[in-house]
């Protein structure tokens, strides 16, 4: 399944799935009808909401037992091809009709770095200020995860080394702690793609204390999606292309397969700290960012670009850089008052 959150043209948020003639089927409501039609089921309504909740992350604590209701669902509804559904809403969308936002909001987004050994080189080559090593591992800011066609707001107050992250990056289906690397493929619910955004300018001066957070945490630094592909879809995602694109221009290009540890290896080296089904685990980027370019000034992102992020079997992610008046309709706060103070 290639699973998408969404909303409607009244605003609700509810999640779905694509079709295979590339309509948005709604799992809540397609359930709904599967379980009143096929099963009989007199409590369909809140059968369907407990198994197939209209929410993503909901739908992945249910683990194997809701993503397989709503695989069933899918295959109800494209077989029947139903106008509506029990309540007279729609079970299909077209994707005009609606707005994708990011799959899922976790509870908690793992970051790995430095696991690309191509990544480690090119950092070292461009004489970086530390070493880019697996199993570093931080928090992202979950409240900066945006969507797919959601604008990267640059805030120039705050820098002026915009750069991207290509990484594939995996949604867990159940909770879990102290397992092992055999174990893990138990806890993969799927795949997403992540643009890891990064003002290098503040990573250097946090990473002189060996910690970074800030320069990857502000608000619209997590690009997230187009859609999550469940496990089942994908034989090997350690073979898997990689691209990153701005305006058209390849910027990264590689393969998972160059990982330095595997899926299995990340995961329950980091379980100790504790998953939540839902949860996000990224597992770093490629060789190619802007910072350890050639020219690292012509690469940075400004206002007016557009990435793109494709990676083999799963889709691309598309996401446009904006500027802060553009998302706002006024200046930056600090250079705002920078040019009051000047005017005194």
């Amino acid at each position: 399944m290639r699973l998408v959150t969404f909303l409607t043209k009244s605003s609700e948020q509810r999640i779905g799935a694509l079709a295979p003639d590339g309509r948005i089927v709604d799992l809540n409501s397609a359930y709904k009808l599967l379980l009143r039609d096929k099963q009989g089921d007199a409590a369909f309504q809140r059968s369907a909401d407990a198994r197939v909740p209209p929410d993503m992350r909901l739908l992945f604590e249910g683990g194997d037992c809701s993503l397989d209701a709503a695989r069933s669902a899918i295959d109800y509804v494209t077989a029947q091809k139903p106008d509506v559904g029990v309540e007279n809403e729609s079970i299909f969308y077209q994707r005009e009709d609606i707005r994708i936002k990011a799959p899922i909001i976790p509870k908690k987004f793992f970051h790995t770095a430095g696991n690309f050994r191509e990544h480690h080189h090119e950092a070292e080559k461009a004489g970086f200020s530390h070493p880019v090593l697996p199993w570093i591992v931080f928090f992202q800011n979950v409240d900066a995860v945006i969507g797919p066609d959601e604008p990267v707001i640059f805030p120039p107050h705050l820098t002026q080394e915009l750069d991207y992250e290509l990484e594939l990056a995996v949604v867990l289906k159940k909770a879990g702690k102290h397992f092992t690397a055999k174990e893990a493929e138990q806890y993969v619910g799927g795949y997403v793609i992540f643009n890891d955004i990064t003002a290098r300018d503040i990573q250097r001066n946090e990473m002189k204390s060996g910690v970074f957070s800030f320069c990857k945490a502000i608000d619209s630094f997590c690009p997230l999606g187009p859609h999550i592909v469940t496990a089942d879809e994908i034989e090997d995602p350690h073979n898997l292309a990689m691209e990153l694109r701005v305006n058209g221009e390849v910027r990264q290009r590689s393969h998972s397969s160059r990982m330095s540890v595997t899926i299995p290896e990340i995961l329950a080296h980091y379980s100790p700290m504790g998953y939540s089904a839902g949860d996000v685990v990224s597992t770093g980027t490629v060789s190619g960012v802007a910072a350890f370019s050639a020219d690292p000034k012509a690469w940075f992102l400004k206002p007016g670009d557009v990435m793109e992020c494709e990676i083999e079997q799963i889709g691309v992610l598309r996401n446009p850089v904006i500027s802060w008046e553009q998302a706002y309709g006024e200046r930056p706060p600090a250079l705002a008052a920078e040019k009051q103070g000047n005017a005194r």
